[in-house]
């Protein structure tokens, strides 16, 4: 992989990997499998978030900001199984297009 797209868009590999986590959680895993992905989800987006705070992209903060809290392994949000299908599924999605939408600002706004 070409160095300067991984220094353009650091977030690439980790929001990959929270996507292929939430796509995998459309199976029929242990119970362990889902309590992995919280934390690596919510992880990836805290990143994600921070990185686009860092780089003056609000909404994506917000956004990614607002993942974090619907995955966040210490006080989980417990809903129907069909709904977390769609959640992850849309939020999978959203990992695959912030690699597009979100890159290191250049001239003095990168820091």
């Amino acid at each position: 992989m070409n160095e300067n797209v991984l220094n353009k868009r650091p977030h690439l590999i980790p929001a990959i990997i929270a996507a292929l986590i939430l796509f995998g959680a459309l199976g029929r895993w242990p119970y362990g499998y889902y309590q992995l992905q919280r934390f690596v989800v919510c992880g990836i987006s805290i990143f994600i978030a921070l990185m686009a705070y860092r780089w003056q992209q609000l909404w994506a903060m917000w956004l990614f900001g607002f993942m974090a809290v619907l995955f966040n392994p210490l006080i989980p949000i417990h809903l129907p199984k069909q709904v977390w299908h769609t959640i992850d599924v849309t939020c999978a999605f959203l990992f695959v297009a912030i690699i597009s939408f979100l890159r290191k600002p250049t001239g003095n706004k990168a820091k």
